[in-house]
């Protein structure tokens, strides 16, 4: 008896290619492919069938304040991005601190 797995499968030759031209963005189907407002609608029916159920979860204030920690040690591991991050919040504060300061002397 011949072993399934090493069978070699034949090339699907009825598939036509599409041209880079008639590729649509999004295929069609999927929950992906739904405009923004109906995905949120089936999420929010899902959320109220879990809570109803009693599956949902809750995060209480320990377990956000453990899980922004978390996440927090995370991304500060790489120092690069946190380089970036306060580099960014320096350069905006310098611009508020100066539009004040026009303000002020006009």
């Amino acid at each position: 008896m011949e072993d399934i797995r090493f069978q070699h499968a034949t090339p699907v030759t009825h598939v036509q290619e599409k041209n880079p031209e008639q590729k649509s963005k999004h295929s069609k189907r999927g929950f992906a492919s739904m405009d923004p407002e109906q995905q949120r609608a089936i999420s929010r029916e899902g959320g109220k069938a879990a809570h109803q159920q009693g599956v949902a979860h809750k995060f209480t204030s320990e377990e956000a304040r453990a899980a922004g920690k978390k996440g927090g040690e995370a991304v500060s591991k790489n120092r690069e991005h946190m380089a970036a991050i306060g580099r960014k919040g320096g350069t905006n504060r310098g611009k508020k601190k100066n539009n004040v300061e026009t303000d002020n002397q006009q």
